[in-house]
């Protein structure tokens, strides 16, 4: 039985929690006695409770994340009704800021706030020995010569089926308010050859799907060359490689390395955020929007990257009005998807100054989404959401790619989805459990009421419906059924092969 058991609920099951791992590797003569146990959010935190139990620990670690503070309020309820004497502690992002307002934080019996590698084995082996430990702990982010990666934890099945996170630096140059690594400065950089040595050692074991969550992969040039071009030299089937990248910053070597990988290997992940440069100045984020234009358009142009863009709603300061200039001027660039966020008051995030002169208003639950605030009130908000969801099933799928352009191509194409969002509200009253041949036949009524002729809508909706293959078309659509044989299936985009990555 081990005597130190990690566990935590992940948003998904091919999600490996990367933090565990990180906690496992670093325990150095501990690591034999500790075990890690993952759930998903289906997983009832009672039974959660019970599989614990029965491996009798000495010590209960749980990371906590904005996705399953729910479930782990819930299991520590239950936890600690049972075995009050049975030390818990508690960390990760979530329990790091705020504590006063957290009744976890009451619940545990130690707390440990921000990177937690190396104060959590010295934790553990005082409780073990018997020595009297402090609650509330708050190390130094620790130089990262000193941290054991964390890959070998990555088992087969890991391999075979779930993301598999990697990192090569940890912090953020920028002060982006809204976002948590604007309180990790300055960047900090594993040793590369060490950690190209990791990444060559899961290569050699069958790792094929790679997620960098470093917050600015690009922003130092050399390091950034280095990592590219060990894949590069290194390509294999199924190789997948996701990047987050600074807008504005595309150095000459990167883009040319980019340029070289071949389709369905690079998803890169692109924060433009805002258009709007008073509201991104006013939250600490200065970027140079030509600059960004200009990068966008040679990747789209000039890479095979799966280009992925977000914005965020609900930023202090920014209108519907402005909003959608910033969603019509990024949908221009043709960014293979956007994702349509919105605004949420992470704990400890600067963004909190804003919100008596904005009138911010927040959930008081997880994952703490604005509300309302001086300029978009509650109502478009609502619809701002409801939008973002529809937008994932009509665009970003790719299930709708000639006919969704009919709704898109004339005027604003924000206000034109938006409308289009409303009339789908209307009809159904749902945001999900919307099946695929009823979202093709809520989009085709929809380009008839706006007067698209039916001879012109119904052959591009066949047309899309029929692409990969499928051959239950809608009613309203067999007038316009292609012949079968000029249906072929197609290969899947960068996006199909790895939604999973998502964490949200």
């Amino acid at each position: 039985m081990p005597d130190i058991v990690l566990l935590t609920f992940n948003a998904r099951f091919h999600h490996a929690s990367f933090g565990l791992r990180y906690l496992h590797a670093n325990l150095g003569d501990l690591k034999p006695q500790c075990q890690i146990v993952e759930f998903d959010l289906d997983k009832r935190p009672a039974d959660a409770v019970e599989q614990i139990l029965a491996l009798d620990p000495r010590i209960v670690g749980m990371g906590v994340y904005i996705w399953n503070t729910r479930q782990t309020m819930e299991f520590a309820r239950i936890f600690k009704a049972i075995r009050p004497e049975l030390p818990l502690i508690v960390g990760g992002p979530e329990i790091s800021f705020e504590l006063d307002s957290q009744p976890l934080a009451d619940l545990a019996d130690h707390v440990i706030c921000g990177e937690a590698d190396l104060g959590f084995p010295d934790l553990c082996r005082a409780i073990l020995s018997g020595q009297t430990a402090p609650r509330i702990l708050r190390p130094a982010p620790p130089e990262l010569d000193l941290v054991a990666m964390p890959y070998d934890r990555y088992t087969p099945d890991d391999l075979r089926h779930r993301t598999l996170y990697v990192e090569s630096s940890r912090g953020c140059p920028f002060h982006c308010e809204f976002c948590l690594s604007a309180l990790d400065i300055p960047v900090r950089r594993f040793p590369l050859d060490s950690f190209l040595h990791q990444m060559q050692h899961l290569l050699d074991r069958g790792g094929r799907q790679f997620k960098f969550v470093d917050r600015t992969f690009n922003v130092n040039t050399d390091h950034a060359c280095a990592i590219l071009q060990f894949f590069l030299d290194r390509l294999v089937a199924g190789l997948f490689l996701h990047f987050e990248m600074i807008p504005d910053h595309l150095p000459e070597p990167v883009a040319q390395l980019l340029a070289k990988f071949p389709p369905g290997v690079l998803q890169l992940e692109i924060g433009i955020q805002s258009f709007d440069e008073l509201v991104a100045g006013r939250i600490g984020r200065r970027q140079d929007n030509a600059r960004v234009e200009e990068n966008l358009r040679f990747l789209r142009n000039h890479t095979n990257a799966h280009i992925h863009a977000d914005l965020i709603a609900g930023l202090p300061g920014e209108s519907i009005g402005s909003f959608g200039a910033g969603f019509d001027r990024l949908l221009s660039l043709d960014p293979h998807e956007i994702q349509l966020g919105v605004l949420k008051r992470l704990r400890g995030a600067l963004i909190d100054r804003h919100t008596q002169d904005f009138q911010m208003v927040y959930s008081a639950d997880a994952p703490y989404e604005i509300l309302q605030n001086n300029l978009l009130n509650f109502p478009t908000l609502q619809r701002i959401k409801r939008m973002a969801r529809y937008w994932d099933l009509y665009f970003n799928s790719g299930n709708f790619g000639q006919s969704i352009r009919l709704l898109l191509n004339y005027g604003s194409a924000f206000a034109g989805f938006l409308a289009f969002a409303d009339f789908i509200y209307a009809q159904t009253g749902k945001t999900h459990q919307l099946s695929l041949p009823r979202q093709f036949e809520l989009l085709h009524a929809y380009l008839l009421q706006i007067g698209i002729a039916a001879e012109v809508a119904g052959p591009q909706l066949a047309a899309d419906y029929q692409r990969p293959g499928r051959k239950d078309l809608p009613t309203i659509l067999e007038p316009f059924a292609r012949p079968a044989e000029s249906t072929n299936p197609r290969t899947l985009s960068p996006r199909r092969q790895a939604r999973h990555l998502d964490n949200s």
